[in-house]
Parts: structure tokens; C-alpha cells; sequence
């Protein structure tokens, strides 16, 4: 079944290719959505697709490229139907 999330990762996820990792990550679990830095220093990722997708994703998030270092991960399920297609870097 299809759904939609945001994610908040905090820690050291700006300076790091943190987004773009995101991204070839979504891709590949045919994701859609965005990821975005925060001016607080956490990333914004809103990713939409089926449920085991979107928990490949989270368990992905809490680990991160290897030069990030990820202090934690929120997600909040959403109901957003009007992610656009493709994955973007904000």
C-alpha cells in the first residue's frame, strides 16, 4: 500500500552529501520526494511509495552516507498525495 512520510534527521547530515545520497537511496526503493537542508542543521526528507519502501528508507536514514553521523530520525507518516514525481534535492 502506498503511503508518504517526513523524515527529520539530525546530526552531522549538512556537508556530507547527506541529500544526494538520499536521493540514489529513494531511487533505488522507487521512492519519490525531496530531501532538504533545515536552517536548524537537520535534513528534511519527504518520500512517498509503497510501506516496506518507506521502512527500507528509515532504517537507511538512521545510518547514512559514511562521512555522516545521524543522532536521530523522526518520521511522521503523512497523507500527502501531491509529491511530485522523481526524487529532488532541495
Amino acid at each position: 500500500m502506498d503511503g508518504s512520510a517526513r523524515f527529520l534527521v539530525s546530526g552531522k547530515v549538512q556537508g556530507v552529501c547527506f541529500r544526494a545520497a538520499t536521493r540514489d537511496e529513494a531511487l533505488r526503493l522507487g521512492l519519490r520526494g525531496h530531501a532538504r537542508n533545515l536552517p536548524d542543521g537537520r535534513v528534511e526528507v519527504l518520500a512517498a511509495g509503497e510501506g516496506a519502501a518507506l521502512d527500507a528508507l528509515m532504517q537507511w536514514l538512521q545510518r547514512g552516507p559514511p562521512l555522516a553521523r545521524v543522532d536521530g530520525v523522526e518520521r511522521r507518516d503523512t497523507d500527502n498525495g501531491t509529491v511530485a514525481e522523481g526524487f529532488s534535492i532541495r
